[in-house]
């Protein structure tokens, strides 16, 4: 891996890091994202719900970013993806965020809609990995991303967890205001897997890919199964059932209720006919899937941090 990215703050000025290529200039303004000219984080939590692999232990450490460059109308995280609910940070304090992470025993560091941010993010990895950071990084992600976008931060990602929402235009215009979801999504999953290959749990690297199963299948998850078998079918596929009719979804005569056992099962027996592989999801979860995480850093607990780090290196080095 280089030292740096080839992705740089001074993107900013003129923003094209998503496929809305909005171009505004987000060092004054806010983008179409709601993102601005810091990172702006909703909360880190330790989670237990992500795919096992991910939230062995004490579980995922679950970094979410405020903004997103879709705009679903069923989202479950509607006052920080859409309305900008959250808190600016800097640089250092995101890196010493990653750091704390790792000491309360995450298992992996899970970026949920991290794009926005990338700038930030690829300059805390490389301060935080210069002070003993290792776990391994998820890129949690809508796939509605820019190819050239994600080959600048190629290295930096050791998962790829990437969703397939739609496998219709006109659906991803209607649930999400994107006009080119699928177009965008194939080449993204392609590219995340030309980067990573299939998941591999041995070496906490490769693509795991979700599909979220909608009522009426709104979602294309037939069609969106077929396109994984066709790229590889080593690449576990997450299977979710857990679809709720949030805001503006209760309106809507196709998705303004929950997915039938007969609909979850369908595209579960699509799954195996084409000799897929990955997770279904229970019935029954854990009541209590997340824990807090105390993320926020001061001036000294960055410089503690960083100090302690060193010191366990050079231990590690000496001994």
């Amino acid at each position: 891996m280089d030292d740096t990215a080839d992705i740089d703050i001074e993107i900013l000025k003129e923003c094209t890091l998503c496929p809305r290529v909005c171009r505004v200039d987000r060092t004054r303004y806010i983008g179409m994202c709601t993102a601005g000219r810091l990172p702006k984080l909703s909360n880190i939590v330790l989670h237990k719900g992500e795919e096992p692999p991910l939230s062995k232990g004490m579980g995922a450490s679950a970094v979410f970013f405020s903004g997103c460059q879709m705009k679903c109308i069923y989202c479950q995280n509607m006052g920080f993806s859409q309305r900008g609910v959250g808190f600016e940070i800097t640089v250092e304090e995101l890196a010493c965020a990653f750091l704390k992470a790792q000491r309360g025993s995450a298992s992996t560091l899970d970026l949920v809609s991290p794009t926005p941010y990338l700038p930030w993010i690829i300059k805390a990895l490389d301060m935080s990995r210069k002070c003993g950071f290792n776990l391994p990084v998820v890129y949690n992600t809508s796939s509605y991303e820019r190819v050239d976008t994600l080959r600048k931060i190629e290295g930096y990602m050791d998962i790829y967890l990437a969703d397939i929402r739609y496998t219709d235009n006109q659906m991803g215009m209607k649930y999400s205001k994107v006009p080119d979801y699928w177009d965008i999504a194939q080449k993204a999953v392609h590219e995340m897997y030309r980067q990573v290959g299939p998941f591999d749990e041995e070496r906490m690297k490769g693509l795991i890919v979700r599909i979220l199963v909608l009522p009426n299948n709104v979602s294309g998850h037939e069609k969106a199964l077929e396109f994984v078998a066709n790229l590889d079918k080593d690449i576990p596929i997450s299977l979710m059932s857990q679809y709720i009719p949030h805001f503006g979804a209760k309106e809507d005569e196709m998705i303004n209720r929950k997915i039938t056992k007969d609909e979850y099962e369908s595209a579960l027996d699509k799954l195996i006919a084409l000799d897929l592989d990955g997770w279904m999801q229970l019935d029954e979860k854990e009541k209590i899937t997340t824990f807090g995480v105390d993320w926020r850093c001061s001036e000294s607990d960055i410089q503690k941090l960083v100090t302690e780090e060193i010191e366990e290196r050079e231990r590690s080095f000496n001994g």
